[in-house]
């Protein structure tokens, strides 16, 4: 069985583009394959900056012969339906079979496909892959129809086995397969011909080439961290600008740079942000003060002189980006020393929606907001409201104009260096946590007052103008800041009315968003094994507004009817409540009176009454004090009882007063279980 092996050599593939990329060509010419009868036993795919690479191990050397029987048009059909039956075939008629097919005779083919040899089957595949690539953008040159996302310069397509090596006969607009490829651009610009992927990886070594993008990362990784440790320092992690410079280079250098001395007071966040946007550096830090001191650049070229030239050019480039973060940096200080008044202003100027006003309408109501939440956090309202007036007046600053991501980050500096109160400039950063399922949540009372105030005016305004979330679409990022508010108000223990805090809002888009809530709450509870249907249980039930009221009463419902009392409770529920249901159906009456000791008629019966009555005020009084664990503890005292009443006694008895008593005991059973949540919404 033969090894196949693919190289598509071209002028650099973008580094956001190339994972996609390898991914795309193993999965078509994979699927193609196994769809064209070539199993294989495995396959793996690799990107460099200068080429896709595909290999497949165990090859089918060919495909089967395949026959196939077709049914046809019937016999006394017209001559044009039998003709293109045939065409489709590629039979005559005298090789089609007619048969009996119970409603007159139809005419079948049996149509036989040979194999083919697995070398034609490639060729087939790769050219329509190629020709049909999906890239995110392409390109054309010369004179060619060929897209690709850069000139596409060389096609290596060969089958090994221990015979030798066979190039696929592939022709692509000019462009021949054939089993030779070219290493590093510079380095080893030289062809040679290659008669298998070990061959190919251990030539393309020698000619510095690293085909695995994740060997490239862990090498600049080692280097830099080592470079960096030599010298007491330490590497700021970045997963994302590791994995996009290790799509920039096939053989990586790793260079360590020093940062300017008029640099070196500027924010870390600040340094960081230009290096890694502008530059493609990573910073390195003294984790001794915090400072960024140092760069490390990888480069993809090894020098006589040691990378020098390199880092004097690199040094070059990176004081000029510096000497712009300095001025931005500098003037933005002299505008928050002077108290921010001319950011203020301007944001009045800046539109937030053109339904909802400006940046400045914005922030009025959420220092508004801030003020009447504050009470509810611990916080100072006046604290609270100034914190929210100067969250968002970086927003106008030349440094967040230039650099959008360190919005908040600049905040928090420029409200210090304006003399604000710590906490103040605190949730001038924080006030936009959390961002995500795994962000942090503020704790702070002033943080926190104001990131709620900030997500639910987000939400109220977005609802009243009806800019809902509908399907995959959420321009606005509702789902995140509902997510938002509910992580806020769960890990801080807030206890709040949702209604309350939904302005300018109708009854109805108050429930609608109210709603939304709920389901964004039934996606966060979710991974901690809290079922949905036990959120509609407990949704049911007063209070559905208080989101840390409703998690404290699902997740005790929740473990209850883990246990085999809460189960066994629940089917015993069931029962109660289906057969009271139908009775009350059936009868046109609601059996809702209070049933008698007296016509009980077995000691299972009298010793329901007595758990109902031990029972019913433990529950209750659990309940008042949202003690839900206790309050489940007391329902798994009734399972007992309720089970053996259902073995001992027949409800519907002929006796109309024993029914309706026990119709009426299976009304209270219903009423003191529905008082932790409403146990009909339970599935199962």
């Amino acid at each position: 069985m033969p090894d196949l092996l693919i190289e598509l050599l071209s002028e650099e593939i973008p580094a956001r583009m190339q994972a996609r990329a390898a991914a795309d060509l193993k999965q078509r010419m994979t699927d193609g394959m196994v769809s064209a009868g070539l199993p294989h036993v495995s396959a793996q795919a690799f990107a460099t900056p200068r080429r896709l690479i595909l290999t497949v191990e165990g090859l089918a050397g060919e495909s089967p012969t395949v026959t196939e029987e077709r049914k046809g048009p019937r016999v006394d059909a017209p001559e044009k339906a039998l003709e293109g039956f045939l065409r489709s075939t590629g039979l005559s008629k005298d090789q089609l079979e007619a048969r009996d097919a119970g409603k007159g005779q139809v005419w079948f083919a049996r149509v036989t496909r040979p194999g083919r040899p697995a070398a034609e089957i490639v060729a087939e595949l790769l050219e329509d892959i190629v020709r049909n690539f999906p890239w995110p953008k392409s390109m054309r040159w010369g004179a060619g129809a060929l897209r690709w996302v850069r000139p596409l310069q060389g096609i290596v397509c060969i089958l090994s086995d221990d015979a030798g090596a066979q190039v696929v006969p592939l022709e692509i607009d000019g462009l021949v397969a054939g089993s030779g490829t070219r290493g590093h651009r510079f380095l080893a610009p030289e062809p040679f011909s290659v008669v298998s992927f070990e061959d190919y990886a251990a030539k393309l070594r020698r000619a510095h080439v690293m085909i695995d993008p994740d060997e490239r990362a862990a090498a600049i990784w080692h280097d830099a961290t080592n470079m960096a440790f030599a010298q007491g320092l330490e590497v700021v992690e970045d997963a994302g600008l590791l994995s996009e410079v290790a799509g920039l280079v096939e053989w990586p250098v790793v260079l360590m740079g020093e940062i300017g001395a008029d640099f070196l007071d500027l924010p870390p966040e600040v340094l960081r942000t230009s290096m890694k946007e502008h530059q493609k550096f990573f910073s390195v830090r003294n984790p001794k003060t915090g400072r960024i001191e140092k760069f490390v650049t990888v480069a993809n070229m090894i020098t006589a002189d040691d990378g020098a030239t390199i880092l004097a050019g690199n040094r070059k480039v990176l004081s000029a980006r510096l000497s712009d973060a300095k001025f931005f940096w500098e003037n933005d200080l002299r505008v928050a020393k002077a108290g921010m008044g001319p950011w203020l202003d301007s944001l009045d100027q800046v539109t937030f929606h053109n339904k909802l006003g400006s940046q400045k309408a914005r922030i009025d109501r959420i220092a508004a907001l801030a003020r009447e939440i504050a009470p509810l956090v611990g916080a100072d309202a006046d604290t609270a409201g100034k914190a929210a007036e100067v969250a968002k007046a970086d927003l106008s600053s030349e440094m967040v104009y230039e650099f959008p991501e360190l919005q908040g980050v600049m905040g928090r500096y420029y409200a210090e260096a304006a003399g604000l109160a710590p906490e103040i400039a605190v949730a001038a950063q924080a006030h936009y946590s959390p961002l995500g399922p795994s962000d942090d949540v503020p704790v702070a009372p002033v943080s926190v007052a104001v990131a709620l105030a900030d997500k639910l005016d987000t939400l109220s305004g977005f609802w009243a103008i009806d800019e809902k979330p509908t399907g995959s679409k959420d321009p606005f990022a509702l789902r995140r800041a509902a997510l938002g508010v509910i992580r806020l108000l769960l890990e801080n223990d807030i206890r709040c009315g949702l209604r309350t805090f939904m302005t300018g809002l109708s009854g109805e888009q108050a429930g609608n968003l109210l709603s939304f809530f709920h389901d964004r709450l039934k996606v966060h509870l979710r991974d901690e094994g809290v079922r949905h249907d036990v959120i509609d249980a407990c949704l049911a039930m007063p209070g559905s507004d208080d989101l840390v009221l409703l998690v404290k009463r699902a997740r005790a419902l929740s473990d209850f009817l883990k246990t085999d009392d809460g189960e066994n409770l629940l089917q015993g529920f069931k029962r109660a409540n289906n057969i009271l249901t139908q009775a009350e159906a059936a009868d046109g009456v609601a059996y809702e009176f209070g049933p008698d000791r007296k016509f009980a008629e077995s000691d299972e019966e009298r010793a329901l009454f007595d758990a109902l009555d031990h029972g019913e005020g433990a529950i209750s009084s659990a309940i008042e004090a949202e003690d839900f664990a206790s309050a489940m503890a007391g329902m798994a005292s009734l399972r007992a009882p309720i089970d053996g009443f259902f073995e001992a006694v027949q409800v519907n008895a002929d006796n109309q007063i024993l029914r309706r008593n026990r119709l009426n005991l299976l009304h209270r059973i219903r009423t003191i279980c529905m008082q932790a949540a409403d146990l009909t919404r339970i599935e199962g």
